[in-house]
């Protein structure tokens, strides 16, 4: 039996089970127009978007759409929201998506509601006192973002991809049931974000016995359960499991953030936005295990022996805590490179560059090892 249960995290009441949109109506009824923000297609494909506009319509809400979110979206599509939202005269956004949507919806209910553009609140010049309510509604088992308070963004004129602790939702649907058309290879790379955000998480030196509770959780009912829904990609049950498990690995996160293998990613990801973001984790993820591992080997081996029991807590056992997640990424499907998506050895110094220039403060804030260029280079050459 899937069970429905709600959750108050921060800010956010969170609905999760089949038919959660339901739940909805207790909230919106409360607005008299909308703007819906969606991608191009999974919004539409997922049923989300009929039901979504199913209840607003039984409730007398007006609304309209914006369909213009891109995977690893640019800074300017959450200024462009912002600005529709305000001409609009809007009195909430509804979010539709993976991370995507609901990053820029996040961004854009600051901005209408305290000015300015992105870049003001990446510098800090101007602080979110106030925002418009927020409804998310989760398609993905991997981000985390209907329970946390980050959003991402890629700044457009320097391709910098970034993180912002923006907002919470104020209220999230995980709903299962619009996870069932995530086609194999999307649901391989959300499932490795989900994976690398308890992984990190639990890792990091910001956590807290809460976090990695949740993060080892998490990464229990992934190792179990992925396997199985990469060959039976319609089990409404297993997709359960794996929301959850995304589910508490974002409150994970939230709590004590990622380090080095997302740091890493966001570079690649902002240069080449078609790589697609939990398959740039997956390839740079088992190199970076084996650093992680070797600075943290009793709490990594407590997590990756949900994979493989024989794993030691040891230093001297860091190259097989390395195979051991490079197995299970080759098992669920994974065998891209990123020279599949441009990447060449010849870029490997600029981007070690930026990720040292950009994301320094980040990585040894919550990094368990230190993080030097040439640890950031062989990471990345191992991916190539």
């Amino acid at each position: 039996m899937l069970k429905e249960f709600k959750l108050r995290y921060e800010g956010v009441l969170l609905h999760f089970g089949t038919g959660t949109i339901e739940k909805s109506k207790n909230y919106l009824h409360q607005f008299e127009k909308v703007v819906i923000v969606t991608g191009r297609s999974s919004a539409k494909t997922s049923g989300a978007l009929d039901d979504v506009e199913r209840v607003l319509k039984e409730l007398g809400v007006k609304y309209v759409l914006f369909n213009k979110v891109s995977p690893n979206p640019w800074a300017s599509q959450a200024e462009e929201l912002a600005k529709v939202v305000w001409e609009e005269g809007a009195d909430a956004v509804i979010a539709i998506g993976g991370g995507s949507p609901i990053d820029v919806s996040k961004i854009a209910t600051i901005i209408v509601a305290n000015g300015g553009k992105v870049y003001d609140y990446v510098r800090g010049v101007k602080k979110a006192k106030r925002m418009i309510p927020l409804i998310a509604v989760n398609l993905t088992h991997g981000t985390g973002t209907e329970v946390d308070k980050w959003a991402v963004v890629t700044l457009d004129d320097t391709r910098e991809k970034i993180g912002i602790a923006a907002r919470y939702p104020d209220l999230s649907i995980d709903d299962p049931t619009y996870t069932l058309t995530l086609d194999e290879r999307q649901t391989i790379y959300t499932s490795l974000d989900a994976f690398y955000h308890s992984y990190e998480s639990a890792t990091a030196k910001t956590s807290n016995p809460l976090s990695q509770s949740l993060a080892e959780s998490a990464i229990g009912t992934i190792a179990e359960t992925l396997p199985k829904l990469a060959e039976n990609l319609r089990d409404l049950a297993l997709r359960y499991r794996m929301l959850y498990a995304s589910m508490i690995a974002g409150i994970a996160i939230d709590m004590a953030r990622t380090h080095i293998i997302h740091a890493i990613e966001h570079v690649l990801s902002g240069l080449e936005p078609k790589l697609p973001h939990g398959c740039g984790l997956g390839l740079l993820g088992p190199r970076a295990v084996y650093y992680i591992h070797k600075a943290a080997p009793e709490l990594s081996a407590r997590l990756l022996r949900h994979i493989n029991p024989h794993i030691k807590p040891t230093i001297d056992s860091a190259a097989e805590a390395e195979k051991t997640v490079a197995k299970f990424q080759e098992e669920i499907g994974l065998r891209e490179r990123l020279s599949d998506y441009g990447f060449t050895e010849r870029d490997v110094a600029n981007i070690a560059e930026r990720v040292f220039t950009t994301f320094r403060e980040w990585i040894n804030t919550t990094a368990p090892l230190e993080v030097t260029k040439d640890v950031i280079i062989d990471i990345l050459k191992s991916a190539l």
